[in-house]
């Protein structure tokens, strides 16, 4: 048999051990489905969940809030862990099964650019505003069990305006870009807490896109810090967890 008549065989599935001088070569049987993987971890998904750790005491403030309250404000600057915080401490009630569903949602508010002249259908529009979201998910979570989790409804990623009429039972629910919803809105969003679910509402008041006088972010903060079951976290310079230069921008900027 020639090389090249030998190497066909082999492609194509033709196998005979008698050929060989070795009587103890054996092909792998193909039927068996085998697999380097050990039983029942066919298909199984890159986990990427990792322990949190509060790197400023203004995050471990707002992490043992979280804990605690079934409705939490994070106001602070860009850089602090807001987001990423509130999202983790999502994932993590998730996965333990405290929670039936995640719910994710922020302002489709232009800054500078125009919606409507962006490709594509609603979704598509929105997708850039909500990318932040998949963003901080895909940390936490793999793409595929992302993916897989938004199949089945336990991940639900939308604009503040699919908000109305709804309530969220069983749910952690995380307002990103608070600080871009009106006083209505918001006043609207907080009241769709439901039963045996956990809110928490982020932004920082300085970093509006709207004029300061149609944010609603800091006059709710206000006007919630005083209601003993309600948590307001209010994050400072020292927590920014970004580039060193962050901080210093904010500090001129």
């Amino acid at each position: 048999m020639t090389k090249r008549a030998l190497k066909r065989q082999l492609r194509e599935g033709a196998f005979d051990a008698e050929q060989f001088e070795d009587s103890k070569i054996r092909r792998l049987p193909i039927e068996r489905g085998w697999s380097p993987l050990g039983p029942g971890e066919e298909g199984r998904d890159q986990g990427y969940l990792k322990t949190i750790k509060a790197k400023s005491p203004g995050q471990e403030e707002l992490i043992a809030a979280i804990d605690a309250k079934n409705l939490v404000l994070a106001l602070g600057p860009a850089g602090t862990g807001k987001t990423y915080l509130a999202i983790a401490k999502a994932v993590e009630a998730l996965e333990a099964g405290r929670v039936g569903r995640i719910v994710l949602s922020r302002p489709a508010v232009e800054a500078g650019e125009s919606i409507g002249f962006l490709p594509g259908e609603m979704e598509d529009k929105l997708a850039p505003y909500l990318r932040p979201l998949y963003d901080a998910l895909s940390d936490r979570l793999s793409m595929k069990r992302v993916r897989a989790l938004m199949a089945e409804g336990a991940i639900e990623i939308a604009p503040v305006g699919f908000m109305r009429g709804r309530t969220l039972n069983n749910a952690f629910v995380v307002i990103d870009e608070a600080q871009n919803c009106t006083y209505v809105q918001l006043k609207m969003l907080l009241t769709r807490l439901g039963w045996h679910s956990t809110m928490v509402v982020t932004g920082d008041p300085a970093q509006s896109d709207l004029l300061p006088e149609l944010s609603g972010l800091g006059p709710v903060a206000e006007k919630l810090d005083t209601v003993p079951n309600i948590a307001v976290v209010r994050l400072k310079d020292r927590d920014i967890v970004r580039h060193p230069l962050v901080a210093e921008m904010l500090g001129v900027l």
